[in-house]
Parts: C-alpha cells; sequence; structure tokens
C-alpha cells in the first residue's frame, strides 16, 4: 500500500463516499455543457437544447458506459449477475458511453428538428475537454494504468512528485497512461478550438470527425500501453479496434463532406432563426 498516495475520496457525505473521480466527471460535464452553450449561440442554437439533450444523454450514457463493460467481461459477470449494476466497485467504458451518447443525440436531433451534425460539432469539443478532465479521476483511483516501469523512468519524464508518488502502486511504479491520454487530448483540443472559426475551413460535421481522428489515434497507442483492457477473442484489443473503425469513418465523412458541393460550412450555423420557434 502507498501511503503517500492521494485519497481517492474527497468527502463524506453522512454514510455516503464522494470520490474525487465522481466529483471530475461531473465537472467535465458540467465544462461540456457551458462550452456547447456559449458556441451554440454563434451556431444559431439556443442553450435549451442543450441542456434537454444533456439530462437525456447523460443518464443513458452512464448506462451504456456500463453495458460496453459487462458485455466485454461477460464471462465474469455471467456468474455474479447481482454485480453487473455495481459501477461504485469500477467498471464503465467511455467508448459505451460515447457510442449511446451518438444514438440519443441522433434521436433528439431528429425530434428537435436540429442538424445533427452541427450539433456533433458543436459538443465533441466539450466532450474531448471533458474527457481531458476526466482521466485524471483515474489518476485519483491509480486505474487505468500501463505496465511496471521504474522510478528512474518516471524521473527521467519531468513529472511533478506527486504523480510519481501515486503511480506508485502494490509495491511498483506503473506508466501513467492517464497523463498521456489527458495530455495529447488537449494539444487536440487545443487545435480545434484553434481552427474552427477559421473561414471555410471546416465542413459541417468535420469538426466531430477530427475529434474522432485525433481521439481514436491517441487512444489507439495509450490502449497498446495499458494492462487493463477489454478484449475481443482473447487477442484483440476493444478500444483499438473501435479506434481504427472510428478514425475510418471520420476519414470517410470528411472525403463524402467535401465532394458534396452543396454542404454547409460550420460557421453558416443552423440556418435557423434565432430564436426560433418549435
Amino acid at each position: 500500500m502507498n501511503l503517500l498516495a492521494l485519497n481517492p475520496i474527497a468527502f463524506h457525505f453522512g454514510n455516503l463516499q464522494v470520490r474525487w473521480y465522481g466529483i471530475l466527471m461531473a465537472t467535465g460535464v458540467l465544462l461540456a455543457t457551458l462550452m456547447a452553450i456559449q458556441e451554440g449561440k454563434k451556431r444559431q442554437v439556443i442553450s435549451d437544447d442543450f441542456i434537454d439533450f444533456l439530462l437525456w444523454a447523460v443518464p443513458f450514457s452512464f448506462v451504456g458506459a456500463r453495458a460496453y463493460y459487462v458485455i466485454f467481461e461477460w464471462s465474469y459477470y455471467a456468474n455474479h449477475l447481482d454485480q453487473v449494476i455495481a459501477i461504485w466497485d469500477g467498471g464503465i467504458a467511455i467508448y459505451g458511453g460515447l457510442l449511446t451518447g451518438l444514438i440519443i443525440l441522433l434521436i433528439f436531433c431528429y425530434h428537435r428538428m436540429l442538424p445533427p451534425l452541427l450539433m456533433l460539432d458543436i459538443i465533441t469539443p466539450g466532450v474531448l475537454a471533458a474527457q481531458i478532465l476526466g482521466r485524471w479521476g483515474n489518476f485519483m483511483n491509480q486505474e487505468a494504468h500501463g505496465s511496471q516501469t521504474s522510478l528512474a523512468f518516471l524521473q527521467g519524464l519531468h513529472l511533478p512528485d506527486f504523480i510519481v508518488k501515486q503511480m506508485y502502486i502494490d509495491g511498483h511504479y506503473y506508466q501513467p497512461t492517464f497523463l498521456y491520454e489527458s495530455f495529447f487530448n488537449l494539444i487536440g483540443l487545443i487545435i480545434i478550438l484553434s481552427l474552427r472559426h477559421r473561414k471555410n475551413f471546416f465542413k459541417q460535421g468535420e469538426v466531430f470527425a477530427s475529434y474522432l481522428i485525433w481521439y481514436g489515434i491517441v487512444r489507439f497507442f495509450v490502449e497498446g500501453m495499458r494492462t487493463d483492457s477489454l478484449y475481443i477473442f482473447g487477442v484483440i484489443r476493444v478500444s483499438q479496434a473501435l479506434s481504427l473503425i472510428l478514425v475510418l469513418f471520420a476519414v470517410a465523412l470528411i472525403i463524402i463532406r467535401r465532394k458534396e458541393g452543396k454542404s454547409r460550412w460550420y460557421l453558416d450555423g443552423s440556418g435557423l432563426k434565432y430564436p426560433y420557434e418549435r
């Protein structure tokens, strides 16, 4: 046990333990929502749409993230059905939450008569920011780390001392894969935010596609370093396979959008009168 490790429990509320992981995730959701609302005002989408979407997307995404994990660990949960909903013991997958959120968004846009690609463009930078923040929840829990390494290696990365100490788990030091993913996604977020307001640069759907490409590549390489991956047939890492699929899908989306001469530019917004009536 590492006595110098940070406490994953932020505080107690009666008998309830409030963990830093939960606080960081909630902060990430709030940040993503505020970013979407702010950008939506410039693209003729009112704030109520993002708030209403959030109320549907968040609970369903948590269910999707858990279901995704349980499905790929079914060999265990088939014999432990009472633990299927035990998310307090860990076991949620970001890709499951993202895919569920995407389905909810498409349904939501259909019923609200909103352009889905534009909505994805507006929302995904905030989602990436939330993912960057959320990985620090893994750091607090000392999970989602890489393989065993040495103190000298970690010190050679010139990391702050509190990160090095937190990577000392059960008598060994481990690769801070949470940090690699968080850092490179931060670079991707900065690039996307710096480019999305350039005139005639992104077609609608291409901010979303850029997010998929960047995150997919980062996740592919980071996943290859992790020791807790989900597998298909015990050989293929699920997140690596899905990352490749999403990158290819995003590239195809960009090619298709570019071939469509009438595709709207991202800066054109929704084309709806703001504020608009239902």
